[in-house]
């Protein structure tokens, strides 16, 4: 005789995605990426993209229309439908108005923002979910906040005794005010210099300049995506990155390291990122046994500094006098050829399960 079983209800997920950052399109293909691994016997998915004017739309649950086909990067259309979220806490319900005006209601269960750069991963859409009170996936409102930001990161993070690389933060109106000034401050550093707006990833806006007559081009690219820039010398070492887990235990959980290649000349630019090919990631990273275990450690040690839950990658530089923490990436890539995924694959735990893992956290969060 056998005893049936009550099969588990589906619990709702809602998939944030798109935005209005210039990362628009990497979030979409992202969220593409997510939304074919998760398991549809555990969960519904609720897709939401988020238009670049900043419009919540329901958007078709078909993560092929999100993929990335040959160099052509998929965005979100704002195709009538708005998604609007509860107007207190205590209710876990979204109202979906579709473009003939019918209304419905969605209970959701938790969010999964794979929001990229400013107005995402800058810990604006966590505020807004905290307000509301609805479990979601990754790391908090500060450490969003203070991991967007590479200058008061750098300042976190040498606080917290790990070693930076030299930088000069110049804002919009200094540069206004005086170029020829800060172009001399920022020449003490030594060419070539990297460029880069403050709040921005997938290397969005940076460029290397090695020379002063290429600054100003540089310059002015980056304060396109940003009022605030840091300026930083080129650290000359290997590009090693460790992924990071939030703990059951909450004990930072590292991945092997992977390791970045690039010609001399160049850096690992959004184009490199996304549209190349495998041969510029290593996972694990050829690296010696003890570089791994400091490397993991200090990834442990920055996840901490930020306040970290959820995920974040670490991105540091192996020179021949040790590791120089770069930066610290709440929401990193998390396409299926992305370098975060691929370093836990490395370590034994595969994209689909990765997904599952991050979203039971979410679940469990307390914030």
């Amino acid at each position: 005789m056998t005893t049936a079983t009550t099969p588990t209800p589906q619990a709702t997920l809602a998939v944030l995605f798109g935005g209005r950052s210039s990362e628009h399109e990497i979030s979409c293909v992202t969220a593409g990426g997510i939304m074919d691994v998760v398991d549809r016997t555990a969960y519904r998915v609720v897709p939401i993209g988020i238009t670049r004017d900043g419009a919540f739309t329901l958007q078709e649950d078909d993560p092929a229309a999100w993929a990335l086909h040959g160099q052509d990067l998929p965005s979100v259309t704002d195709n009538g439908t708005r998604v609007r979220f509860p107007d207190a806490a205590g209710s876990r319900a979204l109202t979906v108005v579709h473009a003939d005006g019918r209304t419905e209601s969605v209970e959701v269960d938790v969010v999964f923002p794979i929001l990229h750069g400013p107005f995402g991963e800058d810990g604006t859409i966590q505020g807004l979910l905290e307000l509301v009170d609805m479990p979601y996936v990754g790391d908090g409102v500060l450490a969003s906040a203070l991991a967007m930001d590479k200058h008061v990161s750098k300042a976190v993070l040498e606080h917290a005794g790990l070693r930076v690389a030299p930088w000069t933060t110049v804002l919009r109106r200094e540069w206004q005010a005086d170029e020829l000034g800060v172009a001399e401050s920022v020449a003490a550093h030594g060419w070539p210099l990297f460029v880069k707006p403050a709040r921005a990833g997938s290397s969005m806006g940076v460029s290397r300049v090695d020379g002063p007559e290429d600054l100003a081009a540089a310059m002015a690219l980056a304060f396109e995506h940003d009022s605030k820039l840091i300026v930083e010398p080129r650290v000359v070492g290997r590009e090693i990155e460790v992924a990071v887990l939030e703990g059951r235990d909450g004990v930072p959980r590292t991945s092997l390291p992977g390791e970045i290649v690039v010609a001399d000349d160049g850096f690992y630019d959004f184009a490199a990122k996304y549209l190349g090919g495998d041969e510029q990631l290593l996972n694990p990273a050829p690296i010696s046994e003890d570089d791994t275990a400091a490397i993991r450690s200090i990834a442990a040690r920055a996840f901490d500094a930020i306040g970290g839950s959820g995920l974040a990658r670490v991105d540091c530089f192996l020179t021949d006098d040790g590791f120089v923490v770069n930066e610290v990436n709440t929401m990193p890539g998390f396409t299926p050829f992305s370098m975060y995924p691929r370093c836990w694959a490395a370590s034994g735990l595969t994209y689909p399960e990765l997904v599952a893992e991050l979203i039971e956290l979410g679940r469990r969060a307390v914030r």
